[in-house]
């Protein structure tokens, strides 16, 4: 079996999280990597404890689901509350953060952002990402390494 890149190792790390999600609208997960090594990760979901969408539904203004926290804040907020830095690390992300995830994402002092797929790519987010010298790369799972798994 062929062994699988770093990237593709944390992107399916984010991809295994976002299956904990209980975001009816969509499932995202995320990873933060310091150093090669997993220092927090997160989905998107509604606060412990709290009402979940998949019990009620999403609880919708202006087109967004304010009843859930999303994946790369929840990622960032663990970090913050076990005390872990997260200046110079990098995050993977099942999709393109939204424009409030990247604006802590820049304040956590993350340096390279790695996702899977586009969704609603804001061109601000896209702006802000470049003015704070934050790496953008797209980086898809490959299926066909992981087919291979199940296979064996």
């Amino acid at each position: 079996m062929e062994r699988i890149s770093w990237h593709q190792y944390f992107m399916a790390q984010s991809h295994l999280l976002a299956l904990r999600s209980t975001c009816t609208r969509l499932a995202v997960g995320a990873t933060i990597v310091r150093d090669k090594r997993i220092i927090a990760g997160g989905y998107n979901g509604s606060i412990a404890g709290g009402v979940h969408c998949v019990d009620e539904g999403c609880y919708v203004i202006d087109n967004h689901c304010v009843r859930t926290i999303h994946a790369e804040m929840n990622a960032i907020l663990q970090c913050a509350k076990f005390g872990v830095p997260t200046d110079g690390a990098e995050i993977y992300v099942t999709h393109f953060p939204c424009l409030q995830c990247c604006k802590a994402i820049i304040q956590a002092g993350i340096k390279r952002v790695y996702f899977a797929k586009n969704y609603k790519n804001h061109p601000y987010a896209q702006e802000l990402f470049k003015q704070a010298n934050v790496q953008v790369e797209q980086v898809e799972l490959n299926n066909a390494l992981f087919q291979q798994l199940i296979e064996q």
